[in-house]
């Protein structure tokens, strides 16, 4: 089961000065990439200077917001050595960066003083955030989504932390 990209989109779409997302896994269970993944532990690599073969939806509603002034940035706390789904997600990312989205990884030895919240997180404009619930093998299981103060406040507090100390995309070796 997973969260349709329609409604998480209205969702984006309504950010009007920020967007943040934090991810601490190591592995996704991602369905959609099934195939994808399979094509590159085979070998296959994304080619940057052919963006129709890799540009979906989510990059045009990336662009979309960005475009519209909407700051957009994504943090990265994955263990070392990195896991063969996070090379994966490694190795695509540009494509996250090409459509608007900034993005940077921490090691987690780096996090180890951060207050983490347990679960990771989409916050909007500072006022809602939307907790991505995942079962242990990486599979989505729902969705929790809260305008509280006090956790709003301790995911900007987690999320600029994080990024303080993140190593921007570019530099991150895997």
């Amino acid at each position: 089961m997973s969260q349709s990209l329609s409604n998480f989109a209205d969702l984006l779409r309504s950010a009007e000065r920020s967007a943040v997302h934090l991810e601490m896994r190591d592995v996704y269970a991602v369905e959609s990439e099934t195939e994808r993944i399979a094509a590159w532990k085979g070998g296959h690599r994304l080619d940057p200077v052919d963006r129709g073969s890799w540009w979906r939806s989510w990059h045009d509603l990336v662009h979309e917001v960005t475009g519209k002034g909407v700051v957009m940035r994504r943090a990265r706390i994955v263990s070392e050595p990195v896991s063969e789904y996070i090379r994966y997600e490694h190795s695509g990312t540009f494509t996250n960066i090409a459509a608007g989205e900034d993005v940077r990884w921490l090691p987690r030895r780096n996090a180890s003083d951060i207050p983490l919240p347990g679960n990771d997180f989409w916050r909007f404009d500072d006022r809602l955030v939307q907790f991505n619930i995942f079962a242990g093998d990486g599979r989505w299981v729902h969705t929790d989504q809260t305008e509280a103060p006090e956790v709003a406040a301790l995911c900007a507090t987690a999320f600029e932390a994080v990024w303080e100390r993140a190593v921007p995309h570019e530099k991150f070796a895997v």
